[in-house]
């Protein structure tokens, strides 16, 4: 029996990396798994995205374990996207009982260089798709009187970075989002975490370095930072503590940020 057995898990940005790995530890405890995710490239940060084939391979992936696995592509962005994902998730489950808000983007610029565009696109994918999932997934917890959000912010939603303004200004949106929601369904018994890794070896990075023109290598070694000598903590590093944030060991754990930064914030 696993420790999720009965769960239904919604998350966003499935198809890799950090959703991906969230998606296949909470399947590896007998959870069912709702995966979302836009599956094609955006304008902007225009490094590739996850296809519509990486969709089906978690859907594989995850019924080999034994439980099930319900795939929506769609943009979080995209009221309708979002509202048929979920309403689709509850048809197919009859519930949804942990969120993993994970969809986000990063890209490189300074501040006054960037255009309202790419501004806006942080933003909107990063914050407002974080909140537009939850408004929709939202009422079906409060409905069962019970659930947990687990939002994915960054160490960038606790402190500032070179060149990252908009991407910094979305995750700590999305920290004070976290603790407002806290407060608005305690009294619903739903508790609300955001989590705080600091750089994550997936995908994410090869985007960000084809943006720069520079290596993967590079990359790593310009966000050396960290108190641990890792450049990187890896997706199953976020998995773990997901899942037991998600946990009833957690029970007690609320409004809170989770940080996962191998020690960078202490330096």
């Amino acid at each position: 029996m696993g420790e999720f057995n009965n769960k239904t898990v919604f998350i966003t940005g499935a198809a890799k990396g950090q959703g991906r790995a969230v998606a296949l530890a909470f399947a590896k405890e007998g959870a069912d798994i709702a995966a979302f995710d836009l599956g094609e490239k955006i304008s902007y940060p225009s490094y590739n995205r996850a296809s519509g084939k990486d969709l089906d391979d978690l859907k594989k992936e995850i019924e080999s374990l034994g439980v099930k696995c319900a795939v929506f592509a769609g943009d979080v962005r995209n009221f309708k996207d979002v509202e048929n994902a979920v309403s689709g998730a509850v048809k197919e489950f009859g519930k949804i009982d942990i969120l993993f808000n994970n969809a986000g983007v990063a890209a490189y610029g300074y501040s006054w260089e960037l255009t309202q565009e790419e501004w806006s696109a942080v933003i909107d994918i990063n914050l407002t798709g974080a909140w537009l999932v939850g408004k929709y997934v939202i009422p079906q917890m409060i409905k069962q009187n019970y659930g947990v959000i687990i939002n994915n912010s960054s160490v960038g939603g606790l402190r500032g970075f070179n060149r990252l303004s908009h991407y910094c200004a979305s995750k700590w949106g999305m920290t004070g989002l976290t603790k407002s929601w806290a407060i608005e369904l305690v009294k619903y018994n739903i508790r609300v975490l955001s989590i705080h890794p600091t750089g994550v070896n997936t995908p994410f990075n090869d985007g960000l370095a084809e943006l720069e023109g520079k290596t993967r290598e590079e990359v790593a070694q310009a966000s050396a930072g960290n108190l641990q000598p890792v450049a990187w903590i890896e997706p199953e590093d976020v998995a773990n503590s997901v899942l037991f944030l998600a946990s009833d060991k957690a029970g007690r754990v609320t409004g809170s940020q989770f940080v996962l930064d191998a020690g960078l914030l202490t330096k």
